[in-house]
């Protein structure tokens, strides 16, 4: 059993570390208890039991404060981490319209988000097109002034949080695991990157390793963060969904992209304009939702690589060639053709299709 902290930071941390105990259930105590943590953290788990919403486990967790507070917060200072809560002046202004807003938040870096933040979400598994796509957003957007937000997943998230960086601007990650990790692996250098113009969030404790019930409590911050939600791939089960529908909750402004109509990347993004999402086609369509505006055509959503001009007129209409179809189309060889759609492939301009024709990518 640990000691009961006095300072209230350190309450935080200790119940955040209780297995079963979150930002519900410490709402509850506060109310039962006068807002006086302390009392709460002193009660007998018959007491705590008896509070409606408060499980025999969970009390009995909450009286046995079997979680090292105190040497939490020491490594956290030994990490170059900060530790914050609704208190403090660099907390998130927006997170206190969440109906659970976290106990305590974990933070790496030099600044939080503040009002001016976009999230762009999407797919793990995502397209070529959808990648190049939420990079240029992120890229144009972040010149604008505005704040990057995702979740460091591979795919969408990781294009997002490249295309601010290119434009020295900021950005901020949600992770659904302790700070002291990351996931995916490959991230490192990301998140090296990240920290020197942008933070990394976590509402974990320290070793907690990603699991299912982890990214649907980070999806919620995110949404929380943001002005403006833009989902750019994701299937109808994907996890951006969940975010989406956290967006929507909170009464934020829910954009898609919209796809081809038989890819499953864009199969979700389709269902959130169906039921009322913005569609959106560039970066000036997100402005105008955010109330600003570049003054500036509309961009398209990708340009074209200029040397292959010849050849991708042949793709439009989501057409799909092979090289003997292609040749014949451009006046060529076969084996000219075959080059110039293996190059296209390798650039991201196409994508191979089971039966060995390409289609725009």
């Amino acid at each position: 059993m640990q000691p009961i902290p006095t300072d209230p930071l350190a309450q935080r941390v200790l119940l955040n570390g209780l297995k079963g105990v979150g930002p519900v259930t410490v709402r509850r105590l506060r109310e039962a208890f006068g807002g006086d943590l302390s009392v709460a953290l002193g009660a007998p788990a018959e007491q705590l039991a008896r509070i409606e919403g408060v499980s025999r486990p969970v009390a009995a967790a909450i009286a046995a404060r079997e979680f090292a507070w105190a040497e939490e917060m020491g490594r956290v200072r030994d990490l170059g981490f900060r530790l914050l809560d609704e208190t403090d002046p660099a907390w998130p202004t927006s997170l206190t319209k969440l109906w659970d807003p976290p106990l305590v938040l974990y933070a790496e870096g030099t600044a939080l988000p503040d009002e001016r933040a976009v999230g762009i979400i999407g797919s793990r598994h995502c397209t070529t097109y959808g990648a190049s796509l939420a990079r240029s957003f992120a890229r144009d957007l972040a010149q604008q002034g505005w704040w990057i937000v995702s979740g460091l997943a591979r795919g969408i998230d990781t294009a997002a949080h490249e295309g601010a960086l290119e434009a020295d601007g900021r950005t901020a990650a949600v992770v659904g695991h302790g700070l002291d990790l990351t996931f995916p692996p490959e991230a490192v250098r990301l998140r090296a990157r990240m920290k020197a113009e942008g933070c990394v969030l976590s509402e974990f404790p320290l070793g907690r390793p990603a699991d299912r019930q982890t990214f649907p409590q980070r999806n919620r911050i995110v949404a929380g963060l943001v002005r403006v939600m833009v989902v750019v791939e994701t299937d109808v089960d994907g996890g951006s969904m969940i975010t989406a529908r956290f967006a929507g909750d909170l009464g934020k402004t829910l954009c898609a992209v919209p796809g081809r109509a038989d890819s499953p990347a864009s199969r979700g993004c389709h269902a959130l304009i169906r039921d009322g999402a913005t569609l959106v086609a560039s970066v000036d369509d997100i402005l105008t939702e955010l109330g600003e505006s570049r003054g500036s055509p509309a961009l398209a959503l990708v340009e074209d690589p200029p040397e292959f001009a010849r050849w991708l007129p042949h793709f439009a209409g989501g057409a799909a060639q092979d090289a003997e179809s292609l040749a014949a189309l451009a006046d060529c060889s076969a084996a000219e053709a075959a080059v110039s759609l293996t190059m296209m492939e390798i650039r991201g301009v196409l994508t191979r299709r089971p039966d060995g024709r390409h289609e725009r990518a």
